[in-house]
């Protein structure tokens, strides 16, 4: 009877043995599934921090709140202004002053960037050739949902085409016939293709708070005879963001290549 006893009692302690191994080769199973996955974000967000990098910085002539670095404060006459005259544009050493200022809606300081001409964008590229520069009419500023827009410059023909959903439509007062109509847009993607080449995805927002993307600049801004692009793509009615595409910087069969964005918040 013992050993029948101490026999039942050692098949017991075998499986159950056997079960607290299983269970914690479950665990590590499910934990190592885990950590790939957190790896695999990881490298995902990597890949897209290593895609939205700039080349180099360019600056807004604004207001800056100051947290740690006031990124005002790396603007020198070293930089290159890209800017308008008369319908004129041109690049020229960064011509500015700094003046110092406190922001109420924050409660923190700010440094403000003054230019003496009108700047669209300050960027931190020396080797670019100053003087005048060949630009061409914006025809149309924004590119809605459905529309294609083409510009013809040293007889490349650019298309930008735009998709996207418009979830509303609001009249407005302003005097620009371009302008009367605002429109709430979301899931924007805008194209471009040039001399019919492939088409190529160059901006995507999901949604839009008040906002909508507006063409500020198209022009020769690298000298190599091709079209650069300069765009303001808000996200946000308290954001300012400016995106930069140069020619000059593409590959493959790009017919431009983004290089520079900035985006300044001030919201409070």
């Amino acid at each position: 009877m013992k050993k029948i006893v101490f026999g039942i009692v050692l098949v017991s302690v075998f499986f159950s043995c056997n079960n607290s191994k299983e269970k914690n080769a479950d665990k590590n199973v499910k934990v190592t599934d885990k950590a790939v996955a957190k790896d695999s974000v990881q490298e995902n967000e990597v890949a897209a921090d290593e895609k939205n990098k700039s080349d180099f910085d360019i600056l807004l002539p604004r207001s800056y709140r100051t947290y740690e670095v006031n990124p005002a404060a790396s603007l020198t006459d070293k930089w290159v202004d890209l800017y308008e005259n008369n319908g004129e544009y041109y690049l020229a050493k960064a011509d500015f002053k700094i003046e110092k200022g406190f922001d109420e809606c924050s409660g923190d300081s700010l440094q403000s960037i003054i230019p003496k001409n009108k700047t669209i964008v300050f960027m931190d590229y020396p080797g670019l050739k100053l003087g005048k520069i060949k630009s061409l009419k914006i025809v149309k500023h924004k590119v809605w949902p459905k529309e294609k827009v083409t510009y013809t410059f040293n007889g490349i023909n650019y298309v930008l085409r735009a998709e996207g959903k418009v979830l509303s439509e609001d009249k407005t007062d302003s005097d620009s016939d371009e302008d009367k109509v605002f429109k709430n847009v979301a899931n924007y993607k805008l194209y471009l293709t040039a001399n019919n080449g492939v088409e190529k995805l160059i901006l995507a927002q999901e949604s839009f708070n008040d906002t909508f993307v507006v063409l500020l600049f198209a022009g020769d801004i690298d000298g190599d005879g091709k079209l650069d692009l300069v765009f303001s793509a808000n996200r946000d009615y308290e954001e300012e963001r400016v995106i930069l595409f140069l020619s000059s910087k593409a590959t493959n069969d790009e017919a431009m290549k983004k290089v520079a964005e900035i985006a300044v918040q001030f919201d409070c």
